[in-house]
């Protein structure tokens, strides 16, 4: 069963079962590819002949270049979701320890690579926020949530997957040492839920004014 390859109503049937594969990485990956489909949307509607070929349409692109890129990350995930199983299943001794050692920072780096491309989505829907039709405000914030929860869950796999490195005797002293970049990872994606919470409480007046909060 694969993201890309499967309708909506078979991969949420997959994601339902006890298996872990799909599992929360690869929804991860979904939400961000949602998030890419939405910014495409109000971009496209947000083009005009004075704007022809300018930034609206360069976010399209970008955008639905992210969508098929975000679907096969998530099909990544899941494949290394799998391997993240089979390693806690084997047997306690050596053979174990290193395969979830493997299997752990190859999870984390999957996680951290897709956390990457949702950051790297923030611009251009801050972009539309300020400049974009301003009629499709709301699913501009949509889109944000999207967003949000693609970045949420590549932070917290990342974490998630670090951590599980203690399974294997590794201390997470250890962790941040030897693995810098994917530790960094964790507070970056951290920072990049804030940069969200802050624009979308900019435009939310706009819509929802109905809000009684």
């Amino acid at each position: 069963m694969t993201t890309q390859g499967s309708t909506v109503e078979e991969w949420t049937r997959a994601l339902a079962e006890s298996t872990g594969s799909p599992g929360g990485g690869a929804g991860t990956g979904l939400m961000l590819a949602v998030a890419a489909s939405l910014t495409s949307m109000v971009a496209g509607y947000s083009d005009s002949e004075e704007d022809d070929g300018g930034e609206p349409a360069r976010i399209r692109v970008r955008a639905q270049a992210l969508r098929q890129e975000a679907l096969r990350l998530a099909d990544d995930d899941a494949s290394a979701s799998k391997a993240f199983g089979a390693a806690f299943r084997l047997e306690p001794g050596p053979e174990r320890d290193e395969a979830i050692r493997q299997a752990s920072l190859e999870a984390a780096a999957s996680s951290a690579v897709l956390g990457e491309r949702a950051i790297g989505a923030i611009d251009d829907l801050a972009w539309l926020a300020a400049n974009g039709n301003r009629s499709l405000v709301a699913d501009v914030v949509v889109a944000f949530g999207a967003l949000r929860a693609a970045v949420a869950g590549a932070r917290t796999n990342v974490s998630f997957d670090l951590g599980s490195l203690r399974s294997a005797g590794t201390s997470l002293g250890q962790v941040r040492r030897q693995h810098p970049a994917l530790w960094a990872a964790v507070e970056k994606l951290n920072k990049a839920m804030d940069r969200i919470d802050a624009l979308t409480a900019d435009i939310d007046h706009r819509a929802a004014p109905t809000d009684a909060s």
